[in-house]
């Protein structure tokens, strides 16, 4: 580890490599169907990755322009190259590059971060005030993730143990002097346990829908005399509600976790009508056992 924060050699060519390698990887895994909704996927959608990669580039510079053009390009190489790798199978095809605009104002902002960062270097208690920001940031997606396995678990747990175990990384490996160690040691347990109650404490990620109108699509009519049910209770609730502005019965669904299970709508004559349902973080599919 010491090795990695601060004694790599990373030549252009290296950088240029793994930049390639690492767009063409993120890509791949955010259009696997496999990995969607889970840590694997995370790659491509949020930052604690790029922020661990970003931090190796600048404690292994040379200079605060050498920090500043490195991460610069390592960044305009690797993102356009996590959507070029998706065109091909993604329904938008080129358009998916309207993602894009997001993370290049971020690939711009790595020349001044890049140049800043380098000062870590230094080892003086005036890092602090670059470090912290890091650590505070990593922990905001930190107690992200952990909401989200906390509800729908174990999707992002290792997410979540990645962001707490960076943040303790960054705190014992990026300063040189023990007591700036000891310091932003402190602030990252600290930053860890708060985060941690916040994700605890604050209103659950459910994923709430409606899978089911009377006389919908299926043409199965309905009201509030029926009982609903999912066979796995563990996934969540499901329940009829009659929405007043459409004057129709409906059944909503509060999923809790992702996965397959089977809703079925019972008459009170006892008729039951029973569908599959697949359940992923903010969609579902739904198919009627014949």
């Amino acid at each position: 580890m010491k090795k990695l924060f601060g004694e790599l050699n990373i030549t252009w060519k290296k950088l240029i490599i793994f930049s390639i390698l690492i767009g063409i990887y993120t890509g791949v895994v955010a259009m696997l169907p496999f990995t969607k909704d889970t840590s694997f996927a995370d790659i491509s959608i949020s930052f604690e990755w790029w922020i661990l990669f970003g931090t190796i580039i600048i404690v292994n510079s040379k200079s605060p322009f050498d920090s500043a053009l490195k991460c610069f390009v390592f960044f305009l190489i690797s993102q356009p190259l996590v959507y070029l790798v998706q065109v091909p199978t993604n329904p938008l095809g080129w358009g998916i590059f309207g993602y894009y605009p997001g993370w290049f104002r971020w690939t711009l902002l790595t020349i001044p971060m890049g140049f800043i960062g380098h000062y870590l270097k230094k080892d003086k208690w005036w890092g602090l005030f670059i470090l912290v920001p890091v650590i505070l940031f990593v922990g905001y997606h930190y107690e992200g993730f952990l909401g989200e396995t906390l509800t729908f678990f174990p999707n992002h747990l290792l997410s979540a143990l990645f962001c707490a175990t960076s943040m303790i990384i960054y705190s014992l490996y990026v300063f040189k002097d023990k007591r700036l160690k000891i310091a932003t040691l402190i602030i990252s347990i600290i930053t860890i346990i708060a985060m941690s109650i916040m994700a605890i404490s604050s209103d659950k990620n459910y994923y709430n829908t409606t899978i089911l109108i009377s006389g919908g699509e299926t043409g199965y009519e309905f009201d509030d005399t029926y009982k609903v049910k999912l066979e796995d209770e563990e996934y969540g609730k499901v329940f009829i509600v009659y929405e007043e502005n459409i004057k129709c019965y409906m059944v909503n669904a509060e999923f809790k976790k992702t996965g397959n299970t089977i809703f079925t709508i019972t008459s009170p004559e006892g008729e039951e009508h029973k569908y599959k349902l697949k359940v992923e973080r903010s969609s579902y599919n739904r198919e009627e056992i014949k």
